[in-house]
């Protein structure tokens, strides 16, 4: 509830700020660079502070098209405060693939579309990444939120979209993971009952309590180069592995709210 009145407030500043400078354009208009640049501004500044935000492995985002798959923490906060770092750094949006539920919230359609993010369909992906963008993409989405474990376990089900969206696109993958996502924020009420519920709603969220101001680090593994020679179904276990790789190598476990804490004081990162 706290982050959807941030993000109606966010919108309110930057519907003001559209009508002050008279802006015509979409989004993605060159007269939205201030804004973008202050928002990005803002988003690393606060994650650096409250979370000692860093990111390890930036150098394996291509030049190019790529996609980003990464696990979806209670709430991705990882994943806002990287595509804000990357925008300060580099002046270059990261496209994200959103919950269609993100959608229907009144109030935050602006700011949803200048940070680039979307509920869209396989062909619109795949024509980001044809056009030269990075795209981020959850394949466990609320699904991994509300029932993955303090053992960062995936849980994507039998998805494998993403993985036909980077061959359609010849376009290599990039796993992502941030350490300690879990031990900032908790749910309760994981039973079989919000599961049955999720499964038929697919809008379902479990109540979200914490902000703890615990050590966020992302890590980016090595890139999935595009290959011809494999299935969609191949691609997605392979990215699968990958990213528990990174989990396993970057995350102790199970995870623990004081480790997570301390580790701000941490002189250097530690590959765990």
């Amino acid at each position: 509830m706290a982050l959807y009145c941030i993000s109606c407030i966010v919108n309110l500043l930057l519907y003001l700020y559209k009508k002050k400078n008279k802006i015509q354009g979409d989004t993605t208009s060159k007269s939205w660079d201030k804004a973008k640049e202050a928002l990005a501004y803002l988003v690393s500044s606060f994650g650096r502070i409250w979370h000692e935000y860093e990111v390890i492995g930036m150098e394996h985002l291509p030049e190019g098209p790529g996609l980003i798959i990464y696990y979806h923490g209670i709430v991705p906060f990882d994943y806002i405060y990287f595509v804000a770092t990357l925008y300060r750094q580099k002046r270059r949006t990261c496209y994200s693939l959103t919950e269609r539920l993100l959608s229907w919230m009144p109030g935050i359609q602006l700011f949803v579309e200048l940070v680039g993010c979307g509920a869209r369909n396989k062909a619109q992906c795949v024509e980001l990444l044809k056009r030269g963008e990075l795209l981020g993409i959850a394949p466990g989405g609320l699904r991994e939120q509300n029932f993955s474990d303090d053992n960062y376990t995936l849980v994507w089900g039998k998805r494998v979209g993403f993985a036909q969206v980077a061959l359609e696109a010849k376009a290599p993958i990039i796993p992502m993971f941030t350490q300690n996502i879990r031990e900032g924020y908790y749910t309760f009420g994981n039973t079989w009952l919000t599961r049955w519920l999720y499964e038929r709603t697919r809008c379902l969220i479990l109540p979200i309590y914490g902000e703890f101001p615990v050590k966020l680090r992302s890590y980016f593994g090595e890139p999935i180069p595009y290959n011809p020679n494999i299935t969609a179904k191949e691609l997605a276990e392979k990215t699968k592995t990958a990213l528990e790789n990174l989990i396993n190598q970057h995350q102790r476990k199970p995870g623990n709210r004081m480790r997570a804490l301390m580790e701000r004081f941490e002189k250097h990162h530690k590959d765990d």
